[in-house]
C-alpha cells in the first residue's frame, strides 16, 4: 500500500514527509509503549501511535519505521515533527482512535508483517 492510501483512508493530515506519499509501506503496527513497538512493528511499515516523545522517533528510525501516524487527533509537539523531518520520516495525523485507524487499513488490506507480533 502506498503512503498516500494510508493518508487518504485515515483522512490525515500530513505534518511532515509530503514528497514521501508515494513510498510503498509494506505492513502496520500499533501501540502506545516504547517497549511494545519492537514486537508490533517491522522494518518498512507504518505505524500508529498516540506517544509523543522523541524517543519514539529515534526507536521508530532505528527499526526502520517508514512513516509514524499519530492518532486520537493529538499533535506532537514542532521538536518532534523536526526530528522525524531530519530522518526523512514521514509523520501523518488522524483524528480516529488506534482501534479504528487499525481496523480500517487492516480492511483496506494492510496486514502485520509476520514476525512483528
Amino acid at each position: 500500500m502506498k503512503l498516500y492510501e494510508v493518508k487518504n483512508i485515515l483522512k490525515a493530515e500530513v505534518l511532515s514527509g509530503e514528497e514521501l506519499l508515494n513510498e510503498t509501506v509494506a505492513g502496520g503496527g500499533s501501540a502506545d509503549l516504547t517497549e511494545d513497538m519492537l514486537s508490533a512493528v517491522a522494518k518498512g511499515s507504518v505505524f500508529l501511535t498516540g506517544l509523543h516523545n522523541t524517543e519514539f522517533i529515534r526507536t521508530a528510525k532505528i527499526i526502520g519505521v517508514s512513516a509514524i501516524v499519530f492518532v486520537r487527533g493529538k499533535r506532537p509537539k514542532q521538536n518532534i515533527v523536526d526530528l522525524a523531518r531530519s530522518f526523512d520520516m514521514p509523520i501523518l495525523l488522524t483524528s480516529y482512535p488506534m482501534f479504528v485507524a487499525s481496523g480500517l487499513l487492516y480492511m483496506e488490506g494492510l496486514r502485520g508483517l509476520e514476525g512483528s507480533w
